[in-house]
């Protein structure tokens, strides 16, 4: 029976965790988890700075890449807990710049694959070809007579 309940246990976790908005928002939001991971590291570091020895109050006066270290993680958490009040960002899937490319190369095939539309538009950009019916104005030269020889 204890593997059952642990089991409901477990499943129970998880559909609340499905509930939860800002796991969700963590799931979802590529950026935050960026933001999160920035100022882990910064106050990893940070922490290790800390423990060298040194009195945590004269490395925190003295020390400037703690201080920097220090402003990172802040910087990333603010940013991290400023995304989290946002509504989620709506990502735009190419818009008009997309639409506009996918016009062109429509137009591009058609004007590859269809002989008719290839030639309007050449003589739209060109203009129209002159079309000369050839006549010669002098007459064929006639062959020459046949001489017969006598056998």
């Amino acid at each position: 029976m204890a593997a059952k309940d642990r089991i409901n246990k477990a499943s129970e976790a998880a559909r609340a965790a499905q509930r939860n908005r800002y796991l969700q928002r963590l799931l979802e939001d590529e950026d935050l988890r960026g933001s999160l991971v920035t100022a882990y590291g910064a106050a990893r570091n940070a922490y290790g700075r800390m423990t060298n020895g040194k009195p945590a109050t004269q490395a925190l006066f003295e020390d400037k890449k703690l201080q920097r270290e220090l402003r990172e993680a802040a910087d990333a958490l603010r940013e991290a807990s400023s995304s989290l009040r946002e509504p989620p960002k709506r990502r735009r899937r190419g818009g008009i710049g997309r639409s506009l490319l996918v016009l062109a190369a429509g137009g591009l095939l058609a004007i590859a694959l269809s002989e008719g539309l290839r030639s309007k538009v050449l003589d739209l950009l060109f203009g129209a070809e002159e079309e000369f019916d050839y006549s010669s104005t002098t007459s064929p030269a006639e062959p020459a007579p046949a001489t017969a020889t006598a056998p």
